[in-house]
C-alpha cells in the first residue's frame, strides 16, 4: 500500500504546481530592477553623435526609455501610440536606439516622425544589456529620483498608456522631490 502512496503523493504534488503555473501570465518577465536604480549610462545622441547624454542628466524629473531600433517589425507597431503619448506632454521619452545602424535609425524616424526627446546610440547593445533589455521593443518609467518604476516588455498600447503608465506618472509627478 506504500508503494502506492508515494508515487500518488508525488503526482498531486506536481499537479498542483502545474495549475499553479497555468495561472501566470505568460507574458509577464519580472524586472530586477523595478524599485531599484536605474542602469547608469553615457551614450552619444543619434542626431548630434559629438553630444553625450547620461543618467545624471535626467534626475529630478519623471521620464520614459523606450528601447527601439529600425530593424524592429513591433517598434513599428508602437511608433503611434509613443507619438500619441508624447503629444500629452506628461513626461519626456527617450529613446534608446538598441543594435542599430545610425543611418537607418535616422531614416525610420525621418519616415515615421521622431516622438523622441532625444535618441541614444547603444550600437554594441551593452547598456541595453545593463537595463536587462531581453528584445525590443520595451519602455521603462523612471521616477526623479532615478528609479525604475515600471518595466514594458514588448510593444506599448494604448490601454497599457492608458491602464497603467498614464495613472503611474500621475503618481510620481504628484511626489514632491
Amino acid at each position: 500500500m506504500k508503494r502506492y502512496l508515494i508515487p500518488l503523493a508525488v503526482f498531486i504534488v506536481l499537479v498542483i504546481l502545474l495549475a499553479a503555473g497555468l495561472k501566470n501570465d505568460p507574458k509577464y518577465i519580472p524586472s530586477p530592477f523595478i524599485g531599484k536604480p536605474a542602469p547608469e549610462f553615457d551614450l552619444p545622441l543619434l542626431h548630434q553623435p559629438q553630444q553625450q547624454l547620461k543618467k545624471a542628466d535626467l534626475m529630478g524629473q519623471v521620464w520614459l526609455l523606450n528601447v527601439w531600433a529600425s530593424w524592429c517589425v513591433s517598434c513599428r507597431a508602437e511608433h503611434e501610440v509613443v507619438k500619441r503619448f508624447v503629444a500629452m506632454n506628461i513626461a519626456p521619452v527617450y529613446g534608446l536606439n538598441y543594435k542599430d545602424n545610425p543611418d537607418d535609425a535616422k531614416g525610420w524616424l525621418n519616415a515615421l516622425g521622431n516622438p523622441y526627446k532625444s535618441s541614444l546610440m547603444d550600437i554594441k547593445g551593452d547598456v541595453g544589456i545593463d537595463w536587462g533589455v531581453y528584445g525590443v521593443p520595451e519602455t521603462f518609467v523612471i521616477d526623479k529620483k532615478g528609479i525604475v518604476r515600471y518595466k514594458q516588455v514588448g510593444p506599448l498600447t494604448n490601454a497599457i498608456v492608458d491602464e497603467k503608465i498614464l495613472p503611474l506618472l500621475q503618481t510620481l509627478n504628484a511626489e514632491a522631490d
